[in-house]
């Protein structure tokens, strides 16, 4: 079967597609758009994914959306009516873009890719997660937890999957937890206060929340209580979220904890009020993690099982998930390369497959390489035209120029191959840097990424080699395969890992197998080799407010505007010349 998963009229639209139940191809909007986070409906992530098959949209057996749009108009109908009159002001433009396209999803994909309706299905958002986490994971029976800001009416879910050999697989959801009451919101809430964007910036309250201490945790937990049934209720008194369409936090909130920040204010943890920011995010990742660990470790004991697969955009918390795994009892952790909505366009194509139409299960590829492949010829050409020097090398001379460079303090672009399907840099698509000198992590904050000086970077290691520098737990080496998971850097080597050692000695581990990108990991081993840690800063290839890059063209504009001294795609390298002005971005464009 062909079928077309598609997410879309949130955030992070995305397409994929599947043939006899195997992923082929998946890509967000965002790559190829170029607007961050686009929540657009995605025709061109469809095309690509149909152009790169070389099927078209009639081929189809079926088109797939990852949520039920008439249950969500239903629960957007009910907040604001319960919400009235404060919602009044917003109602009109609510249900304007209800009604104007979110509603009428099956007509939206009909008219737009010719296809039939009777070929276009629906299923529930939290399923979607917790089938992109469950199909995609190599086990064969596991407990499910999806938690994010809100799908149609469920926040979080708790379940368990099984698969069978020769037949479908079973994905049943016990219990959730409904809408306005989600851990996904409450979280938004602070990085929304903290001047950040929401489902966006969450990932920087996190990293902020090490400068801190949770001296606000006792406040925060009478805003996020637990309930008798082990779940949770917000104090909907600090929050604005189920009033208003724009808003995350209320009067009581600033009350509780001052003014925002102003998002132009720079963060200074050094200062009284960098401090003050940082105790307000510790504390809330505080309680997020004390929240989900008991959700977790209930599941444990109730479901009996060892593995556990986590969905949902609350799973890109790496700090929380390596909790989970430390304190929950169990023994792997799976969370997939998407978990957010993106994900779900590949969730909802499997789940249709194998649950909608019984497909016998079939064990999915364990590597996010699912978008656009780099072109190195487009890079040449490019290259040519601003007259920089390009050279075509083989495999061992640019290995070894590479470590050489490296080692001297080159920052380094790395291109090949398909791009990642997901928000993280994982091989393909990737900034590469020496990991020992904290002037290195400055300066590619600084000139490189253009970003907050307090953000941490990730190192890469070989997975065989992981536990000579990081303390793991058990399974966290699964939890590492898709830097899902931050763990303690060993203390006797966090002096020649300062770039990518956080301040409270932490790292977001990559753990690379050989088999997942062979190349990468060949240049670790021979960084390795020469230097005495096979350890490498890997950040994703693209700057602040930009999306990862996905074509040649794209990596070679971002070298141009940014401080990259080489650019690899594939087997070209191409250095910057020091001696030429860069051209402007509208003189490249």
């Amino acid at each position: 079967m062909k079928i077309l998963g598609i997410s879309a009229f949130y955030h992070d639209a995305a397409a994929a597609l599947t043939i006899d139940g195997l992923p082929v191809a998946a890509v967000q909007e965002e790559r190829l758009s170029r607007s961050k986070n686009d929540p657009a409906f995605p025709l061109r992530a469809i095309t690509w994914c149909l152009d790169h098959a070389a099927l078209e949209p009639e081929d189809l057996d079926a088109v797939i959306f990852y949520e039920r749009p008439a249950l969500k108009f239903d629960r957007v109908l009910m907040t604001l009516l319960r919400g009235f009159p404060q919602s009044w002001r917003i109602f009109p433009q609510a249900m304007k873009n209800m009604v104007g396209e979110k509603l009428w999803v099956r007509g939206i994909i009909s008219a737009q890719l010719g296809v039939p309706a009777k070929r276009i299905h629906f299923t529930d958002h939290h399923l979607s997660h917790a089938a992109a986490a469950f199909l995609t994971a190599p086990t064969q029976q596991a407990a499910i937890l999806t938690a994010d800001g809100v799908g149609e009416w469920a926040t979080l879910t708790v379940g368990q999957a099984r698969k069978r050999s020769g037949g479908p697989a079973e994905i049943s959801l016990l219990r959730e937890v409904h809408f306005p009451h989600s851990l996904g919101l409450f979280y938004s809430a602070f990085t929304a206060w903290l001047g950040f964007p929401v489902n966006e910036g969450e990932y920087k309250v996190m990293g902020l929340a090490a400068y801190g201490t949770p001296r606000f945790a006792g406040e925060v937990r009478h805003m996020l209580h637990r309930t008798r049934d082990g779940a949770f209720a917000l104090d909907l008194g600090y929050f604005d979220h189920h009033r208003a369409a724009d808003a995350a936090y209320s009067h009581r909130f600033v009350e509780l904890f001052g003014p925002p920040r102003d998002r132009f204010e720079p963060i200074d943890p050094t200062t009284p009020q960098g401090r003050h920011y940082a105790d307000v995010a510790a504390s809330a990742q505080c309680v997020l993690e004390e929240v989900i660990v008991d959700i977790a470790t209930a599941l444990r004991r109730e479901t009996g099982l060892s593995d556990l697969c986590l969905g949902g955009g609350v799973a890109l918390n790496g700090v929380a998930n390596a909790r989970i795994l430390r304190a929950s009892s169990f023994e792997r952790l799976f969370v997939p390369p998407a978990p957010g909505d993106a994900g779900c366009a590949l969730g909802a194509a499997l789940w249709a497959d194998r649950i909608l139409f019984g497909q016998p299960h079939r064990d999915c590829p364990d590597h996010p390489f699912w978008g656009p492949a780099v072109v190195p010829t487009d890079l040449a050409r490019l290259a040519a035209e601003d007259g920089l020097s390009c050279e075509r090398v083989g495999e061992a001379e640019l290995m070894d120029r590479l470590v050489d460079a490296i080692g001297r303090g080159a920052i380094v672009g790395w291109m090949e191959g398909a791009a990642e399907f997901g928000p993280r840099a994982l091989g393909h698509r990737s900034i590469l840097a020496d990991p020992g000198d904290a002037a290195m992590r400055d300066r590619i904050n600084r000139d490189i990424k253009f970003r907050e000086s307090f953000r941490p970077f990730a190192p890469v290691v070989p997975a065989d080699h992981a536990e000579t520098f990081f303390e793991l737990p058990p399974g966290g080496a699964r939890l590492g395969r898709f830097m899902s998971g931050v763990f303690p850097v060993r203390p006797e080597w966090r002096d020649r890992l300062r770039a990518v050692t956080h301040v409270d000695g932490t790292a977001r581990v990559q753990m690379l197998e050989a088999a997942m990108a062979p190349r990468l990991h060949a240049l670790l081993m021979a960084y390795g080799r020469r230097h005495g840690l096979p350890v490498l800063l890997n950040t994703s290839f693209n700057l602040a407010g930009d999306p990862i890059v996905t074509s040649a063209a794209e990596g070679y504009s971002t070298f141009r505007r940014a401080g990259l001294d080489l650019l690899v795609a594939e087997d070209l390298i191409v250095r910057r010349d020091p001696a030429r002005q860069d051209h402007s971005l509208e003189a490249m464009a």
